[in-house]
């Protein structure tokens, strides 16, 4: 197990890092702690594509939100993610708060933000009808838009993969030491893997992992973000992502359509010590409901199907770091301690739309360390476009039946699901039930998997050999069904 590249961290960088890398002719890695990739920050955030305007370019965060922004039109024809540029509005309902709209407006200008418009009230209520009647103005940024994030991180991973790039799974890095020109990286269940570079993607637990490589000392604090789920049936679900004026703290609770008919309201930012601290509490979930309400009045809590929680990494650190890092921003950058090590650190929002300008900036700085890169003759960047049951005319799908009896079997009523399709899941190693529900939507809808748990955990059985004490939710001890005494 010896390569050229290590990335530590399967979330979106990490993801977006491997698949860059692919181009050319080393050998990368993945090493992921977790039973799936996305498990981190990747699975649970807005989905939101951002418009470029929420941060002046002096930011490392900003430069890279608008480079990405601009590269997913093409990822979306090779990787064939859902993808939607549904436009941002921002919605002023105070005369005061359209101070902040024009100051934001005038930063969206300052980095050339494409199409970004100043809006008087006439026209932010015909972007998007269902804003609150006390609305005032805003400000519409069009190139803005909506993506699943779990399922743009199995797109780039499957690319990675097809071009030659190797993931472990459930490996958990415990020590690192450097042997010659490689680092030998040890799992807490003893395999090394050698690498010459190594790469800190870890989302959450980077400053663990910089202080295991002896690099930058920094802590990583969790900030929770509270959100609901609403059906897709709710009147309430806008056009565009809705966003108030922010705050000093962050950008506010959103009202956000989701590429797949929900739509999500939230989230909260609120400091945690636990790092898997994922729990919702009543009083956060009814201020989301009362804060969605102001910008969308039609917004009911008859409508919401789940609740559930995402962790941001927040870095701070007590002295300077190296290089231009500025409190609040990224981090990516060579360690000046320990050899051949990039730190990609703090990445918190825009992480997601600067994502793939973070795989650029990263190989950027491998060559800057002396990494030789060649390109790879014969690479595949695509990502062949899967039949979905819920997508398929009746005619259609009656063809598929013909010839697969499982695409008749509809698995999840709510998401309409066939068995087919949780077959192949299983089939690219997505063997826990979150990494069926994100690669397949099965145990996403009304229900959130009534209905269908016991079927999904009977094709993984099957499939796999597991035995039912054996499945777990998303891995480790987090065992669905335990055997009798």
């Amino acid at each position: 197990m010896e390569f050229d590249v290590a990335i530590i961290g399967c979330g979106v960088s990490g993801a977006s890092i491997a698949r860059r890398l692919s181009a050319y002719s080393i050998k990368t890695c993945i090493l992921e702690k977790a039973a799936d990739v996305s498990f981190g920050t990747s699975k649970a955030n807005s989905g939101i594509i951002h418009g470029g305007f929420h941060h002046n370019k002096k930011h490392l965060k900003a430069r890279l939100e608008i480079q990405g922004n601009l590269m997913f039109d093409q990822l979306r024809r090779e990787l064939n993610f859902p993808f939607r540029r549904c436009g941002i509005i921002v919605a002023a309902l105070h005369e005061e708060e359209m101070k902040a709209v024009e100051q934001l407006y005038l930063q969206g200008i300052e980095n050339d933000v494409i199409g970004i418009e100043l809006c008087s009230r006439q026209r932010i209520l015909e972007l998007e009808p269902k804003l609150s009647s006390d609305a005032v103005g805003g400000l519409y940024a069009p190139g803005g838009g909506i993506i699943e994030p779990y399922c743009f991180v199995f797109s780039l991973v499957e690319s990675a993969l097809k071009n030659g790039v190797e993931l472990y799974k459930d490996y958990k890095v415990c020590t690192a030491a450097r042997s010659g020109e490689y680092w030998e990286i040890r799992a807490e269940d003893g395999r090394v893997t050698k690498a010459r570079y190594a790469i800190n993607a870890a989302g959450l637990y980077a400053d663990e992992i910089s202080k295991i490589f002896g690099a930058e000392d920094y802590s990583i604090t969790a900030r929770k973000g509270e959100y609901f789920l609403l059906d897709r049936l709710t009147r309430a679900c806008p056009s565009r992502v809705v966003f108030p004026v922010p705050t000093s703290v962050s950008k506010g609770m959103l009202v956000i359509p989701t590429v797949e008919g929900t739509a999500l309201v939230g989230p909260t930012a609120d400091a945690v010590e636990d790092k898997e601290d994922f729990a919702t509490i009543t009083k956060n979930l009814e201020q989301i409901i009362v804060s969605g309400k102001t910008m969308i009045p039609s917004i009911s809590q008859n409508d919401v199907i789940t609740a559930f929680a995402g962790l941001r990494p927040v870095l701070k650190s007590s002295k300077p770091l190296p290089g231009n890092w500025t409190d609040g921003d990224f981090y990516i950058d060579a360690s000046q301690k320990a050899p051949n090590f990039v730190h990609v650190a703090g990445i918190q929002s825009p992480g997601l739309t600067a994502s793939p300008a973070i795989g650029e900036y990263v190989k950027n700085i491998l060559l800057e360390m002396g990494l030789s890169l060649a390109e790879k003759p014969g690479r595949d960047p695509f990502v062949e476009n899967r039949p979905l049951a819920r997508r398929l005319s009746p005619d259609e799908l009656n063809n598929f039946i013909a010839k697969d009896s499982m695409w008749g079997n509809i698995v999840c009523r709510c998401e309409n699901v066939s068995e087919a399709e949780i077959v192949q899941a299983v089939k690219l190693g997505h063997t826990t039930l979150d990494g069926i529900k994100y690669f397949t939507r099965a145990q996403m809808g009304r229900c959130q998997g009534g209905f269908c748990t016991y079927k999904i955990i009977k094709i993984i059985m099957r499939k796999t050999g597991l035995s039912f004490d054996q499945i777990t939710k998303h891995g480790g001890k987090s065992r669905v069904l335990e055997a009798a005494l």
